[in-house]
């Protein structure tokens, strides 16, 4: 989920309380044990446990009460995108310990300023009513475990005491004993926890449940992005599966239309230009910008990333030309633009441009617009009171290019690890049907063909640009240790007997 202190790095919170539990032995408990993540016996609303709400940051998540299973979250840095990851993960622990799920309750950011809440973004109705045979869900935390002090009874757990990357049975051996005796268990910092392979398989086909299935935006979001669709189409067409899953009742209707064969839906890229000052500034590398530059971006990262700077203390340093080597500096909108034209993308291809504001503003941007004039953003498609109930939540705005980039006939990334990038590509693997391309760059090989440019010829740019991106869609099972939010296709996700 990013390192540590970085700009997209969840730092959630996590409550765990208990039920009726029919313990058994991790010897009991195999990967591929079928009854992992099943119910045990016991009335679903036979609370004997306690559950405890804490608070926090943005975007953290609710919490996992229990059958019982309270999840937490209190301060993290969590856009939307990252949430979505961090409650599927949530919704798996809460099956491995027979927990009950408390809708989330996200606590304001000083950092994203986003009071939105759960019910703000997703349909929780609808998400209670697809994980409900999987996982039992409430909406609230009892009152008489509202006050419990999780610190004071000993229940509190950091990364130090179980590391992100622990697997099911550490969580059975080191945090079930532990919610057994409390009655409670509340985790600080929750990011990318049970998500790392060896995964059981009904835990691995849960998480990909409840991503791809039980996390349906509210009819708000939907609403608004039916129009930006429409508005970027220039036609009022629905054309996939993608928008059906995105839009559902405000999907256009096509109807009307058909009868029209002039009229066709355009076409458009969507393109997820990572290249904000937050990303940047980690990133530490250089992009021409001289001494001012330089002296901006290290001001950001102290004033926003003071782990970073911490760990720099303690390092080698790398220089940004080594950097930029290693594939790790964000590309640069002039980058984005030719590697698009090495692709063959025309000057009038229309193109939807996700994200926030652009490091460098529009004088940063020309190289890319003069190139391409037809780009869009919400901000431009729509009118500033259709925008305006999204204008102070970051993570509705984030919804609403997820939308875009989702239902695009084409997306393409410049950071294949953006937790927006990841999630799109997924979805449109998921639900895309074989017709929905994700354009990712291999950051390292571009560096170094971007590195001749003295040098190289066009027609030799075009072919090497060409064959990175053509081994970037080869279509590929999800592989040991990859994400399954992006790469979806496995027995677990994507096989439906």
């Amino acid at each position: 989920m990013g390192k540590q202190g970085s700009p997209r790095s969840p730092r959630p919170e996590l409550s765990l309380g208990t039920k009726d539990y029919q313990i058994r032995s991790l010897e009991s408990l195999p990967s591929n044990d079928p009854s992992i993540g099943r119910r045990y016996s016991g009335g679903d609303n036979n609370w004997k446990t306690k559950v405890v709400l804490l608070g926090g940051l943005k975007n953290e998540y609710g919490k996992l009460g229990s059958k019982g299973v309270y999840v937490g979250k209190r301060h993290t840095w969590f856009p939307t995108q990252s949430f979505c990851l961090q409650i599927c993960n949530a919704v798996a622990l809460a099956s491995l310990l027979n927990a009950t799920l408390v809708l989330p309750r996200f606590l304001y950011s000083n950092v994203w300023k986003d009071p939105s809440q759960f019910g703000d973004i997703y349909q929780e109705k609808y998400f209670m009513k697809i994980m409900k045979d999987d996982v039992n869900i409430i909406k609230e935390l009892p009152s008489h475990l509202k006050s419990l002090d999780i610190e004071a009874i000993g229940s509190l757990i950091t990364d130090s005491d179980i590391v992100k990357e622990a697997k099911p049975s550490d969580y059975l051996q080191k945090v079930l004993p532990l919610l057994l005796r409390n009655g409670v268990v509340h985790f600080l910092g929750f990011g990318n926890r049970l998500g790392f392979d060896p995964m059981p398989f009904q835990l691995q086909r849960l998480r990909c449940k409840c991503n791809f299935h039980a996390l349906k935006f509210v009819p708000k979001i939907q609403q608004v992005g039916s129009l930006l669709i429409k508005r970027i189409r220039k036609y009022d067409f629905a054309q996939s599966m993608l928008d059906k899953q995105l839009l559902g009742d405000f999907m256009p209707s096509s109807a009307s239309k058909m009868n029209d064969p002039t009229r066709r839906p355009s076409r458009y890229l969507a393109l997820h230009l990572r290249f904000e000052v937050d990303m940047i500034a980690y990133s530490l590398c250089e992009f021409g910008g001289g001494e001012d530059e330089k002296r901006e971006l290290k001001a950001y990262r102290e004033s926003h990333f003071p782990l970073l700077i911490e760990r720099l203390k303690n390092s080698k340093p790398i220089s940004p030309s080594e950097l930029r080597k290693l594939g790790r500096c964000p590309l640069t909108p002039e980058e984005a633009a030719l590697v698009l034209t090495g692709l063959g993308f025309k000057r009038g291809t229309h193109i939807y441009l996700a994200g926030s504001h652009m490091h460098g503003g529009e004088s940063r941007m020309y190289p890319f617009t003069s190139l391409y004039p037809n780009l869009v953003t919400k901000e431009t498609l729509l009118t500033a009171s259709e925008l305006a109930p999204f204008r102070n939540f970051s993570s509705q705005m984030a919804a609403l290019d997820f939308i875009a980039c989702a239902t695009s006939d084409v997306f393409a990334m410049t950071d294949s690890g953006s937790q927006l990038s990841s999630l799109v590509s997924g979805f449109r693997t998921y639900y895309g049907g074989g017709h929905a391309p994700n354009l990712r760059p291999n950051k390292k090989r571009l560096a170094a063909i971007l590195s001749e440019n003295s040098t190289i010829g066009w027609n030799s740019f075009e072919d090497r640009v060409r064959k990175m991106i053509e081994e970037g869609q080869r279509v590929r099972i999800r592989g040991f240790g990859r994400s399954i939010y992006r790469q979806p296709r496995c027995p677990e996700c994507m096989c439906k007997s």
